[in-house]
């Protein structure tokens, strides 16, 4: 049988965020710009859909120089699991160190702006209406959590609702924040620095700097320990 009090719980170092960010190679960027310069939208999703769903050194490798052609700015050591899709990757600002994990879909819109900033981690199944989206630095995104940039108005009432306006608005993740596995961030939520968002969170309302809210819809908890001195010294 089963004996928790046998195993000791532990703390050990970070790994993604402590990284060091070292510079992809020439080569990589050339290719790069051979394919923005010689391929359509079309072609490259096309080529796209070859390395997807690879775990190989030159599947992972294909994905990187794939955005690296078409976004609109994209930093070194970014990594991109399999399975990933998207949608009107020339308006994405991808910064240094970003893992943007399996299964991951993020959805642009033509004349919309995601930037996502330096060493954000996002896990696997996430998805992210990304028309009018920003996420700051060294921002931890647990695996399933969502971000909804856009709603029906849902008028005039005698019209199917799909019919109807889509009202954008934008969403702001602040830097240092952790956002829990599950949880869904609403359009127009901004979420200020270093919070904490509980699993499964529905966040309907704009968080404030180092808070820790959870819950349907997600309520203010407590403030993290040492957030006063923070927030002096800022």
């Amino acid at each position: 049988m089963f004996d928790k009090s046998e195993i000791d719980s532990r703390v050990v170092r970070a790994v993604h965020g402590l990284q060091e960010n070292k510079p992809d190679p020439d080569f990589e960027i050339g290719l790069a710009e051979h394919l923005f310069a010689n391929y359509t939208d079309d072609g490259l999703l096309e080529l796209y859909a070859r390395f997807v769903t690879g775990e190989g050194k030159i599947d992972t490798l294909m994905r990187r120089v794939i955005w690296r052609s078409r976004a609109r700015r994209f930093g070194h050591g970014v990594t991109i699991a399999s399975g990933v899709g998207f949608k009107h990757l020339e308006t994405f600002e991808i910064g240094a160190d970003v893992f943007i994990g399996a299964q991951t879909y993020i959805q642009g819109r033509f004349d919309g702006k995601c930037q996502i900033g330096n060493h954000v981690w996002i896990g696997p199944q996430s998805y992210f209406d990304a028309r009018r989206l920003v996420i700051e630095d060294y921002v931890g995104w647990g695996p399933g959590a969502k971000v909804l940039g856009s709603a029906h108005t849902g008028l005039p009432i005698d019209v199917p609702i799909i019919q109807t306006d889509l009202e954008i608005k934008p969403v702001l993740i602040g830097a240092w924040s952790d956002i829990g596995t599950n949880a869904v961030v609403l359009p127009g939520v901004t979420i200020v620095k270093g919070s904490i968002v509980g699993a499964g969170a529905l966040v309907t309302k704009d968080v404030p700097a180092y808070a820790i809210v959870a819950g349907v819809p997600a309520r203010f908890l407590r403030w993290r320990e040492g957030h006063e001195a923070l927030e002096n010294h800022e």
